[in-house]
């Protein structure tokens, strides 16, 4: 099949309603090779636990690629609602098929697809088992029955869906005639990630050209230009709310609630209304955002028309009324009375685009994907563009500004592969991978309901383990336990005698469930740096979750997924950002979450207004306020509710009015953000947060802001006792986390994993033995797939009750880890940390732990050796002093006599840059540094201006500086005139015998000089004495082993390691004595050898004498096979 027929092949499948031979026909082109096993499951078949959703389940075929057994399945649901709705029943009713429904045989994976009742529109899932084996007392192997969860991923088609993404990710196998696929290329095709990123390119494409079209219009309007520069409106945020609003429509155009006609039901508008309105089927136009953007966004879905059934007159339809600040105009601009006219092109038109398609305007793009308003979770996911894109959008986005647009283009088109990721690192974001948001806030709830158990004596009763099924397997056995109490409820009542259903969770949880409802429901969640709103939507997740399983156990009214969320949304979830954007991409995904959920289609419910709950502002800084003016307090308290649910826009610019007068008031007329009084009612009630979880930003406090001051000099009189000058700004926000929480609440950060080791981690790592350090998680590389850091999460405990013996559990995960259940793999893997101080901490073993301190009793630190590190040359402008061999002969080659060409060649010095610098030899690039120290000109000109003396002594040479003057004037370190470098006192140590490395590798890079080579400031040089002895055992696998473990502050991406002097100078390097001096001896006179060897051929194979140095100094510090073997990786 070509690519052609397979293009046809999908379409005619995935763009209609569901027809079984057009989708057997697909499976067969698909797959290449099935076996036809037809059965129907239906009736008395199907579990009672499906029956309210699954109408019967048919198999076509069977399939195997020969290690894995897949099943072809067809699934008629019951309800239209269920395809959108019951997503966790339809997976674990695959799972119960595939876990041995047949004759106890297990199977693999599933083809499904899943077929609402009208047709239409369906879903084509891939469904895995994730299956959890035991070892049985006989020391057989078996499945573990009691939580097997299952993977489902699914593509959106039918009659309302376009199948780009399909045909994307099915193409390559489809034409594929030759060989049958895997299951694993089968989970590729069906990887979400990969379509995400093509979206997000697209994304970015569209917001450049949107904002330069705005600053066109912006340019040649004067009116639009005095308005925007009066209200403070710039194009780069204008066109970042403008595709805001244009997602957030389509995701809402799935449900039907535009162009719904008049006395018509909602949910029966079209699904691709945007387009309609763009095609002019609900209006005609002159200029598509002037005359239809901006009413709808302005007029139709911000003012309440629930007096005419939502009727708008302008399109001759209903739009719902969706309150809200996303539709309100940024900075308020004038739309009414100024023309924004927007090309229309930008929006729709016929290029043909470089894949083939045709249209690469707004609509024309957005139109190619599937849209789907349910954010993926860890078992779920659809392949399509769901809520969380707006999140990676504000990451990628956040650093650009209109100040540095220009340079952000320019990153983009360098075409560096980290170009864009080193932009973003200013502002120090990095989004956190959903698995790790989902991991965060379940050990975050899990902790929090326990606590709640310990308070009030129930913890004898109401188990950890008990509180972590219910958290971490809940959603997989709803459906089980339903059942299991229906029958149980049948056997009491004599109705029937026996039942195979169990309940899988603890009696704990049926017999408490009230009581962890209510804890549940009284939690309160803060992020002090919100972001795009990953945590605030995962913890409102996971407590949604959770309530909905203990319905089973409550009766009661109004127990409904809709009604969770919105008092979750009300009552528990607060977040704060220092970036406006931010703070509105977060409120845009809890609407969204709101939406996705609305049951009443009927009485469609405006969205809460969020401005109290999700606030911009600085999280670090306070106000001064008066707490015991209850009075105030009290007022402020009463409105915020009325304020959250207002939907008239007189009132509820009114009761904003109150509130902030209040909170001047409060605080003697500041407006700064304060936690105790935009927070207040926390603090009332409770003294804090329940939880406190957040991923921070990672910014140095030795970062400029502006020209003026420092993040340091922001902070410097805060009362943070964490702070540190030269540290990071995230241990402020571990600090001011635990600040706002309540005694005993759960603190959950991801952060940098540099504070465990680096020196300004110091009061960080004092002031957490202060609380109750639970749990440590060192994620290692690969974890952020744009941050250049290595990150851990630490949960702990606010003053809570110590144990005798503090115990942190921790463990590092692995390559191994991040294919696995997390949080299985930590509870298999973690260990227990007991000592630990104020010193650097470290993630190991007991025996690993054992060796660290064997090390570090037989070695002396290398700072206290006779030794001298120092920073490489620093010219303050590379492009002047360092010069290529060509150059620097060329002057030598114009000097007018030998005595100029002496005193110029002298001061000419060979130099290594960083990257020169090899294991045990080096690359040089020819390049040369001219070295005129500071004050030089002043202690040998005499009588004569430094001008003239210079010009005298190095004519020629000053005639090739000259053409750089103006440049090397403006330097901040320049010695006392132009021509000179900056002050060093340590310019004779660059002519000895030394060590000289580069700072920032992947593996050690030590070679030892002895041709007087300089360095340029990307490198070291150590001077001083047994400086061979001690190359050797840097370059050596141990040391390197404990340099990387336990000194080096943290890695560097994914294999990358800094050997900064503060953590070099830490390594414990064993003394010299008489009786291991023939060892000594024997190292210094291997590395003689392979700096011969490596001399002669830089690529010379000296891995035998680097092999004969590792087992010396395996002597030197007395390692035990046991130990070598835990340094070799074979423990």
């Amino acid at each position: 099949m070509d690519r052609q027929q397979a293009q046809k092949l999908i379409k005619e499948t995935f763009e209609k309603p569901f027809a079984k031979l057009n989708f057997a026909s697909f499976i067969k082109n698909l797959l290449n090779q099935v076996e036809d096993a037809p059965f129907t499951y239906e009736g008395n078949y199907i579990p009672d636990a499906y029956k309210p959703y699954i109408s019967s389940l048919e198999r076509l075929y069977k399939y195997s690629d020969g290690e894995h057994e897949i099943d072809i399945l067809v699934v008629q649901l019951k309800k239209q609602t269920s395809l959108e709705r019951a997503r966790t029943m339809q997976r674990n009713f695959i799972a119960w098929y595939l876990n041995g429904s047949r004759g106890g045989k297990m199977k693999d994976a599933a083809l499904v697809a899943f077929v609402s009742p009208d047709e239409a529109d369906w879903r084509f899932s891939l469904v895995k088992m994730d299956y959890r084996f035991e070892e049985t007392k006989d020391g057989k192997v078996k499945v573990k029955e009691d939580f097997t969860p299952a993977r489902r991923w699914s593509f959106l088609v039918g009659s309302n869906e376009a199948s780009h993404t399909a045909q994307s990710r099915l193409m390559n196998i489809l034409a594929d005639d030759e060989h049958n696929p895997t299951l694993k290329q089968l989970e590729e095709a069906f990887n979400i990630e990969t379509v995400t990123k093509e979206f997000f390119l697209k994304y970015r494409e569209l917001f450049i050209r949107t904002k330069e079209a705005l600053d066109k219009v912006v340019k040649h309007n004067a009116r639009v230009k005095a308005d925007f520069d009066a209200k403070g409106v710039d194009t780069v945020n204008f066109a970042k709310k403008l595709l805001g609003q244009i997602v957030f429509l389509y995701f809402l155009q799935k449900k039907g609630w535009f162009g719904v006609e008049r006395d018509a039901e909602w949910g029966t508008g079209s699904k691709h209304f945007l387009r309609e309105l763009f095609e002019g089927k609900h209006g005609k136009y002159t200029n598509f955002f002037n005359d239809i953007l901006e009413p709808l966004f302005y007029k139709a879905l911000r003012i309440d028309r629930s007096h005419d059934d939502h009727y708008y007159s302008r399109f001759n339809c209903k739009i719902p009324f969706l309150n809200g600040g996303l539709f309100d105009p940024i900075g308020n601009y004038d739309w009414v009375h100024m023309d924004i006219n927007i090309p229309n092109e930008l929006f729709s038109n016929t290029v043909k685009t470089k894949e083939g398609d045709i249209g690469n305007g707004i609509l024309d793009i957005f139109d190619r994907y599937n849209f789907t308003v349910k954010e993926d979770e860890p078992l779920e996911k659809e392949v399509a563009i769901d809520p969380e894109l707006l999140g990676k959008a504000y990451e990628k986005f956040n650093a650009i500004r209109p100040d540095n647009f220009e340079e952000y283009k320019a990153a983009l088109k360098s075409g560096q592969k980290d170009a864009e990721n080193k932009f973003n690192k200013t502002f120090g974001v990095y989004y956190t991978p959903r698995e790790i948001v989902h991991y965060m806030c379940k050990q975050s709830l899990i902790n929090y309901l326990f606590t709640r158990a310990e308070e009030v004596g129930l913890s004898n009763d109401i188990k950890k383990q008990d509180i972590e099924d219910l958290i971490e397997v809940g959603e997989m056995i709803t459906e089980h336990e339903a059942t299991a109490l229906i029958k149980q409820e049948k056997i009491k009542n004599g109705i029937q005698k026996s039942t195979e259903y169990v309940g899988l969770l603890s009696d704990s949880i049926r017999e408490n469930a009230a009581t962890i409802d209510n804890w549940l429901a009284d939690i309160t969640v803060c992020d002090p740096a919100v972001g795009s709103g990953a945590f605030p939507v995962g913890m409102m997740h996971e407590i949604v979750k959770a309530r909905n399983l203990l319905s089973i156990y409550i009766k009661g009214p109004n127990r409904n997924i809709y009604t969770f969320k919105r008092e979750c949304i009300e009552k528990s979830l607060y977040g704060v950002d220092i970036d406006p954007g931010a703070v509105e991409i977060a409120k845009l995904r809890l609407w969204l979450s709101l939406v996705v959920d609305e049951d009443d289609i009927r009485q469609i419910k405006p969205l809460p207004n969020l401005d109290y709950k999700i606030v911009c502002g600085n999280s670090l800084l306070g106000v001064e306020k008066n707490l015991f003016n209850n009075e105030l307090f009290v007022k402020l308290e009463q409105l915020k509710p009325h304020y959250f649910n207002e939907t008239n826009p007189t009132k509820k610019q009114e009761y904003k009015k109150q509130i902030d007068n209040l909170i001047r008031q409060i605080t003697s007329e500041h407006t700064e953000f304060d936690f105790e009084v935009y927070f207040s009612e926390v603090f009332h009630k409770k003294g804090g947060f329940d939880v406190v979880i957040a991923n921070p930003p990672y910014i140095q406090l030795q970062k400029a802001i502006d020209d003026k001051q420092k993040y340091a000099d922001l902070y410097k009189n805060a009362c943070y006792e964490t702070f540190d000058r030269c540290g990071d700004i995230y241990c402020l926000f571990y600090e001011q986390g635990i600040r706002i929480l309540r005694p005993n609440g759960v603190l959950c950060f991801i952060t940098s994993n540099k504070w465990m080791r680096a020196g300004y981690g110091k009061s960080l790592r004092t002031f957490f033995l202060k609380h109750n350090p639970r749990l440590l998680i060192d994620l290692g590389p690969g974890i952020f797939e744009s941050a250049t850091v290595d990150t851990n999460i630490l949960i702990m405990q606010k003053n809570g009750t110590k144990p005798a013996q503090l115990c942190l559990d921790a463990v590092t995960l692995t390559e191994e880890a991040k294919e696995a259940d997390i949080a299985l793999y930590i509870k298999k893997n973690r260990t227990c940390l007991t000592a630990l101080s104020e010193n650097a901490w470290f993630i190991g073993s007991s025996a690993e732990q054992q060796l660290k301190e064997k090390i570090e009793r037989i070695g002396k630190p290398l700072k206290d050796w006779d030794v001298n590190i120092y920073y490489g040359i620093k010219t303050g402008l590379n492009e002047a002093f360092i010069i290529t061999t060509e150059k620097r002969n060329e002057i030598l080659s114009r000097c007018k006599d030998d005595a100029e060409r002496q005193r110029t060649e002298a001061i000419i010095k060979p130099i290594l840059r960083g990257r020169d610098i090899k294991r045990y030899y080096y690359e040089w690039a020819g390049l040369w540094v001219i070295v005129i120290p500071a004050s030089w000109t002043n202690v040998n000109k005499g009588e004569v201006t430094a001008e003239k003396f210079i010009n005298m002594k190095f004519p020629t040479l000053m005639q090739y500086l000259k053409i750089y003057e103006e440049k090397a004037k403006k330097r901040d370190d320049q010695g006392d005139y132009w021509w000179e470098l900056r002050h060093c006192a340590y310019y004779p140590e660059f002519e000895k015998e030394k060590v000289v490395y580069s700072e920032i590798v992947r593996q050690p890079q030590f070679y030892f000089d002895t041709e007087n080579f300089y360095v340029e400031a990307t490198s070291f040089l150590m001077t001083g004495k047994n400086i061979k002895y001690i190359c050797g055992l840097l370059n050596s696998n141990p040391v390197t082993y404990f340099f990387k473990q336990w000194y080096a502050g943290g890695g560097l991406g994914e294999k990358g390691y800094r050997y900064k002097k503060a953590f070099l100078e830490n390594i414990p390097i064993p003394s010299i004595t008489v009786t291991n001096q023939p060892i000594v001896q024997q190292i210094e006179a291997l590395v003689d050898k392979i700096l011969f060897a490596k001399k002669q051929n830089p690529h010379a194979d000296t891995k035998e004498y680097e092999r004969q140095i590792d087992q010396l100094v395996y002597q030197l510090y007395g390692l035990t096979d046991e130990e070598i073997r835990i340094v070799e990786g074979k423990q």
